[in-house]
């Protein structure tokens, strides 16, 4: 009678039990005589206070959850998370773990309402007699209220407020837990509530912290682990165990509490309690890597990463596409091929060190699909400057997250041959050319842009090796990579018509820029990435199909729902003009300045690049059903940093042409990715379309003097200084000296 008559006397039980009447009505109307309080900064007054309590729905925003990446295969090689957790139904946490954490936290939880009416009411006794909300006494759905309101604060002031010590703020978590118990089971809410709870050591949610405590998924916690974690909740940074000793030490009395909670409650014996207590903290600190830096792939993993912040089609605005990489619990298959990476990779290492400053970058690309198989590059990623780290996406542009590139050299030169196919050029139609080209001033030039504007330069290319001149045809002009005859072929085509061709096939600036419609724009003065110069490539291969390039197969929502990305293409060149082009090309490997490196065993075609001055170097190749390009530059600045007297994965270059590295790597790495796979043939070109020659023909031979050719043993040609058609091989510009494709 005397505790009755203590109870009735204490306003703040009355209130908690009026407001425990209260729930089951979902209204609450009651009458409370407050007595003073004063300065105890709460809303109790020495009048008569009305309290209406109804149920309030409870914004409840999706948890952030962790974006994980895959290769081809299903194997995990990125995740990004603003929070990391991975929700889980309740039936994936071990039983042992929902015992401990209701025995700790609210061990009535099955029994009562939205309010536990005597913790409530010992928490508001206390809460007035020590000058403010001092103590909980909240049920785990109140906890779940507040902490809902604190995950979806935008600010700090927001934060701050979502668990702010006032009765007012304890009444509208209330309203919302009253909603909260209608709408959902109480094992519903039990789940959300391990989903939501941070524990510490920037694992949220219960199968984070399994994973991050103990290495293993919250389904097999056993007893003494489970206690760590219930215990963890309470103050998670204070017992952080990643803080050092004092931490560990305090998480440790945490789980010895609960395991005693349980014992007390006859949820475990006194037995296993004393066991449990007798293990160590076993805390394995499993790392729970981020971002790109830690991937296995970087340079892949951050075209990824840019392709969803930059595409429209994740988010209308740049903000809502990093919500949703960072909180969207994406699951993101991509077209990375394991063994194609490791081919690149490797041929990569082979011939470039990490600690080189000159650095070799690649990409391979399915043609027909635009698929980004593989993209490598020499150095580490990282912000480690001393290691000589880049944080630059050195096979990439700058949309994703690359940077300015390198001129692509004499790579540009097939998009010349392939204007003047299309202009009906035959294979051995061609022009004659001397050892230099001068290019005329703009009043003079004629070039002109794509506005119709003239545009020169006071400049003058020449041949590698000061070779000589003399006819060169489409095929040998192209084997040989002849400057002089690309800028007469230039010239005849038209400069806007090669811009165009260039731009259907995807060609475009690096750094984003306005391609430069300039004479040597055949010579490739504009600066360029591998994925950009692998997919233009790639168009041969696929017979004139265009492809976007396509790095991302299927999204997963946290949902579950799937969405499929399919090749974006178009046919932007006749068929037979891509056959041609590829005849044409695959001599460069046969005839032309890959000889010395050879081919891989199958049809294949390509182009070296060096560009003026040696500041880099390129191949670019492909087969009917890979194309792939190799950079070689220096990434502190190309002209001030050139490929000349330099020492590049412990051997010394005088001048590092397109074949020296680029193509050997090329090669290297063609063959181990293509291990295996079937090795299909070009098309074959149209004979009567494009074989022979129109009226740009090679000239007659001179009469040939039989006494004078045997008295001197010369060739076919007379003169061994004069060339002849198929004399390729001192005007090519990896065969020689520097080259000059203008600036």
């Amino acid at each position: 009678m005397q505790a009755q008559g203590k109870d009735r006397s204490n306003p703040f039980v009355n209130v908690v039990r009026l407001l425990a009447a209260g729930t089951a009505g979902g209204v609450l109307t009651a009458a409370i005589a407050l007595p003073a309080v004063g300065g105890v900064g709460l809303t109790a007054k020495s009048t008569t206070e009305s309290l209406s309590l109804r149920p309030e729905q409870l914004d409840e925003p999706p948890l952030p959850e962790r974006t994980e990446i895959f290769d081809s295969e299903g194997k995990q090689i990125a995740q990004f998370y603003y929070q990391n957790r991975e929700s889980v139904k309740i039936e994936q946490i071990a039983p042992v773990m929902l015992t401990a954490i209701i025995s700790i936290e609210d061990f009535r939880f099955y029994e009562h309402g939205a309010i536990d009416i005597e913790g409530t009411a010992r928490a508001l006794a206390k809460n007035v007699t020590g000058g403010g909300v001092v103590q909980g006494g909240s049920s785990i759905t109140q906890q779940y209220v507040k902490l809902v309101q604190f995950n979806k604060a935008k600010t700090k002031k927001e934060a701050l407020a979502a668990i702010a010590p006032t009765v007012s703020r304890k009444l509208d978590e209330l309203r919302y837990a009253m909603a909260i118990e209608a709408k959902y089971t109480k094992n519903q809410i039990l789940e959300k509530y391990l989903n939501i709870s941070y524990f510490g050591a920037g694992a949220y949610g219960i199968q984070a912290a399994a994973k991050r405590f103990f290495g293993k998924p919250a389904a097999k916690l056993d007893l003494s682990e489970a206690a760590t974690l219930a215990g963890a909740v309470q103050n998670p940074v204070r017992t952080d165990p990643t803080l050092g000793k004092t931490a560990r030490d305090q998480l440790i009395n945490r789980r010895n509490t609960v395991l005693d909670r349980m014992a007390e409650l006859g949820k475990i014996t006194v037995a296993e309690a004393a066991a449990a207590k007798k293990e160590k903290l076993g805390f394995k600190g499993t790392q729970i890597p981020g971002g790109c830096e830690e991937s296995k792939f970087p340079y892949f993993c951050l075209y990824v990463k840019h392709e969803i912040l930059t595409n429209p089609e994740f988010g209308a605005t740049p903000d809502d596409r990093e919500k949703l990489l960072q909180r969207g619990g994406l699951r993101v298959k991509t077209t990375l091929d394991p063994k194609m990476q490791k081919a690149a990779e490797q041929a990569i290492a082979k011939r470039v060190s990490i600690k080189d400053k000159p650095v070799a970058a690649q990409a391979m690309i399915v043609p027909g699909t635009g698929e980004i198989k593989a993209m490598a590059a020499s150095r580490k990623f990282g912000d480690n400057k001393k290691k000589n780290e880049t944080l630059i996406n050195l096979a990439a542009d700058g949309k994703h997250g690359g940077g300015v590139g390198f001129q692509q050299g004499s790579t540009a030169k097939a998009f010349t041959l392939a204007a003047a196919l299309e202009n009906g050029w035959k294979i051995d139609d061609g022009n004659s050319t001397g050892a230099s080209y001068d290019i005329p001033t703009n009043a003079l030039s004629p070039f002109r842009d794509c506005k119709g504007n003239r545009v020169g330069e006071t400049h003058q290319v020449r041949n590698s090796s000061e070779g000589g001149g003399g006819f060169k045809t489409l095929r040998t002009g192209t084997e040989g990579s002849v400057n002089t005859f690309f800028m007469k072929l230039e010239e005849a085509v038209g400069l806007c018509k090669v811009v165009k061709v260039a731009e259907k096939l995807g060609i475009k600036r690096a750094d984003g820029g306005k391609l430069q419609e300039v004479p040597t724009f055949t010579l490739g003065v504009n600066e360029m990435d591998p994925v950009t110069v692998s997919n233009a490539f790639a168009v041969f291969a696929a017979r004139g199909e265009y492809c976007r390039p396509m790095a991302i197969t299927e999204i997963r929502d946290r949902n579950g729902k799937i969405t499929s990305s399919k090749p974006k293409c178009k046919q932007v060149m006749d068929e037979k003009v891509a056959d041609a082009v590829n005849e044409v090309m695959s001599g460069v490997f046969t005839r032309g300045t890959m000889t010395e490196v050879g081919g891989i065993g199958r049809d294949a075609a390509g182009k070296t690049g060096t560009t003026d001055g040696y500041t880099a170097a390129w191949f670019a190749g492909y087969t009917p059903n890979l194309a792939s390009a190799v950079s070689v530059g220096d990434p502190r600045g190309a002209f001030e940093h050139d490929l000349t007297n330099v020492t590049i994965g412990g051997q010394f270059y005088s001048y590092v042409y397109g074949a020296t590295i680029s193509g050997r790597i090329w090669k290297d790495s063609m063959i181990q990715a293509l291990k295996g796979v079937e090795a299909p043939s070009f098309t074959p070109y149209d004979r009567d379309r494009f074989g022979g020659c129109t009226k740009s023909c090679a000239p007659k031979p001179p009469k040939k003097d039989k006494d004078r050719d045997r008295d001197r043993g010369d060739g076919p040609w007379g003169n061994p200084d004069d060339e002849g058609p198929l004399d390729i091989w001192d005007t090519g510009e990896d065969n020689g000296g520097p080259i000059t494709p203008g600036r």
